[in-house]
């Protein structure tokens, strides 16, 4: 009867559950093995008895075995995924701004990084990041307030070549990329001389372009472009 009740009792016992291992996956992540991460990895995350903390872990170090594979959507999904487990995880707010950016999604990278400050105000990483990237917009809107403008007033323009560059975004473009850039060369020249010598050549090519305008054969396009290349010649040097 006893031996009847032991078995009686072994075979209606469940068998608890084996938390899965973490070490494999976590071993390959610090051997900067990505392929065998994301193998490893993987069985971890879809073990239904890994813990939540050994996922987690699990989730970061595949997100970046993938993003340094360059599978950025990959890497950002196991991203969220991590963060929707644990939200105060710096690290990786700043790692998936990366991303972001990387995707030239400008806005939810700064939240990112901003996020990232929020919950480590000392976090240097996400605060360069944060810092560069708000120049970089910076500069992009005062570039698109502009876009298509020339270096001189049109309201004032006069001569037919100066009303077609402001009738023509592109020429536009190209007039004061021509003006910033030998405003730069003028700047930086070695002595006063060269200064006058590289403003002489501007002056010129200004004259040339007045007086040849509209002429068969002259392509006002591409000779600002040479001017342009040649200016961006003398400011390598």
């Amino acid at each position: 009867m006893a031996l009847a009740q032991h078995g009686f009792a072994a075979g209606v016992e469940p068998l608890k559950d084996v938390q899965a291992d973490p070490a494999p996956c976590l071993n390959a992540a610090g051997a900067d093995d990505d392929d065998k991460v994301v193998a490893l990895c993987t069985d971890l995350i879809d073990n239904e008895n890994t813990v939540k903390a050994d996922r987690v872990k699990a989730l970061i170090a595949r997100g970046g075995a993938y993003a340094r594979k360059d599978m950025v959507d990959r890497a950002i999904s196991d991203y969220d995924s991590a963060l929707a487990m644990d939200p105060t995880l710096a690290d990786i707010f700043n790692a998936r701004g990366e991303l972001w950016r990387k995707k030239g999604d400008r806005p939810k990278a700064l939240a990112d990084f901003g996020a990232a400050i929020k919950l480590n105000p000392d976090h240097a990483a996400a605060r360069a990041n944060h810092k560069s990237l708000a120049l970089e917009l910076e500069r992009l809107g005062a570039l698109m307030a502009v876009a298509g403008k020339p270096s001189f007033n049109c309201a004032k323009a006069r001569r037919a070549v100066e009303k077609a560059i402001c009738a023509n975004p592109d020429l536009a473009d190209l007039d004061r990329e021509i003006f910033a850039a030998n405003a730069r060369a003028v700047r930086e020249a070695e002595d006063a001389r060269a200064a006058r010598a590289l403003q002489r050549e501007q002056d010129e090519f200004i004259a040339r372009r007045n007086a040849q305008f509209g002429r068969p054969g002259y392509d006002l396009q591409k000779a600002m472009k040479q001017r342009l290349e040649t200016l961006n010649g003398v400011d390598r040097h």
